[in-house]
């Protein structure tokens, strides 16, 4: 999936989930409409989302991560290299030179 199509998609379910947060809230703040959604009457034993957010009876958890600390500190050393520049060339043994080119023979 590409990003354009990720990026609809997450605002597609952003949008759909604020329309439905929105329907909640206006079936809280409007009794009759909460009704209409039941079918004309609210029952007595309603456990319905409105009735959840109505009440107040949403529950949130809370979540505690242990601290990961460190057990020891590694500590790493700078590696210094440094080149010379020498002008003198070792000729190599008989043999072990590369190939010559074709133009200069």
């Amino acid at each position: 999936m590409n990003r354009r199509n990720r990026q609809r998609l997450h605002i597609a379910t952003g949008a759909l989930s604020l329309a439905i947060w929105l329907l909640i809230g206006f079936a809280e703040t409007h009794p009759s409409f909460h009704a209409w959604l039941h079918g004309g009457s609210i029952p007595d034993d309603d456990d319905c989302a409105v009735a959840v957010v109505l009440h107040g009876n949403t529950e949130t958890t809370t979540f505690n991560a242990p601290v990961s600390v460190p057990i020891g500190w590694i500590e790493i050393q700078p590696l210094v290299e440094f080149s010379v520049f020498s002008p003198f060339v070792e000729n190599l043994p008989l043999g072990r030179a590369p190939p010559a080119p074709c133009s200069v023979s």
